[in-house]
């Protein structure tokens, strides 16, 4: 009985964010998932580093970092809105929704990617060899899509 009320639970919180989120509902859900999985790997990671362990500076850090993703995923679905209102303004019809905000999500999920590949390695999990070109593959197609090879400022 205990086990229908926590499917029902996550089916509800699900459909609730669904209907919320529309498009944006995957890509926002992978991101959350990358986010929590890197913090993971990061914080099992910090020990195998030269750079010391785990500081509450850190960590504090990373949590902020993560945020600011999902901040610049609103500030992908603002101009998306911006875009939208401009089309019905000047009488075009837009035929996609969310695209700017779905390239940033796609860039994100990439960098959380290939960061959870790195903290992997300096674990010393074996990754396999075609993962992180892959993942680097897709994240400079979501470049060209944007109009830009190069990101702002990497880490």
């Amino acid at each position: 009985m205990k086990t229908n009320s926590v499917k029902v639970l996550f089916t509800a919180i699900g459909s609730f964010l669904s209907s919320i989120l529309g498009i944006m509902y995957i890509p926002v859900l992978l991101m959350v998932i990358c986010n929590i999985i890197d913090y993971i790997t990061g914080l099992a990671a910090a020990k195998y580093r030269t750079d010391g362990g785990i500081s509450s500076y850190k960590s504090m850090k990373g949590i902020t970092k993560k945020i600011m993703m999902w901040l610049l995923v609103v500030v992908g679905a603002i101009i998306d809105q911006l875009l939208a209102y401009g089309a019905v303004t000047l009488g075009f019809a837009m035929p996609f929704t969310f695209l700017v905000a779905c390239i940033v999500a796609i860039w994100i999920i990439c960098n959380e990617i290939i960061s959870i590949l790195e903290n992997m390695i300096d674990i010393g999990v074996g990754v396999p060899g075609f993962l992180l070109p892959l993942i680097k593959n897709i994240k400079k197609q979501a470049e060209r899509v944007a109009g830009t090879d190069q990101d702002v400022r990497e880490e």
